[in-house]
């Protein structure tokens, strides 16, 4: 089974819990385990908030879902038009955070990498974030996902 579907929506706190509810909701053909499901929703919950907080300072602005099945994979995209990130390697690390004074605990990326089985970065300065991640779901072989 193929599908997929795009969404926008606004850069606000209230839409994080919107936007994990959404995937987990299009992800259900697959039949994932509730372990699965709270992987997915968690690393969903941090890409938004990260897009929220960081790209866009908590001033709004808008976040473009995209996901997609194909076989038993789910791929998501999470897309801003913020900031972008100056260093996505430094970025990536555990801990990292450029908002120390606000105690993040700079895990968000780490978070989304543990919790899916492929997690990519790309980001240009000034023109915004683009996070793919992409989950094995059920007996997918997962050490060749």
């Amino acid at each position: 089974m193929n599908n997929h579907m795009r969404l926008e929506f606004d850069a606000i706190s209230q839409n994080e819990l919107f936007a994990r509810n959404v995937v987990a909701l299009f992800a259900l053909p697959l039949e994932p385990s509730l372990s699965e499901l709270s992987d997915i929703k968690t690393a969903v919950s941090e890409a938004v908030t990260n897009c929220i907080v960081h790209a866009y300072g908590g001033r709004g602005g808008v976040i473009e879902l995209k996901c997609s099945i194909e076989d038993k994979f789910l791929h998501i995209k999470i897309l801003d038009r913020g900031k972008g990130i100056a260093d996505v390697e430094e970025a990536v690390k555990p801990f990292y955070t450029t908002l120390a004074d606000e105690e993040r605990s700079g895990m968000g990326f780490t978070i989304m990498q543990t919790f899916m089985s492929d997690f990519k970065v790309e980001s240009a300065l000034g023109r915004g974030t683009c996070i793919s991640m992409r989950k094995a779901i059920g007996s997918v072989d997962k050490e060749n996902a």
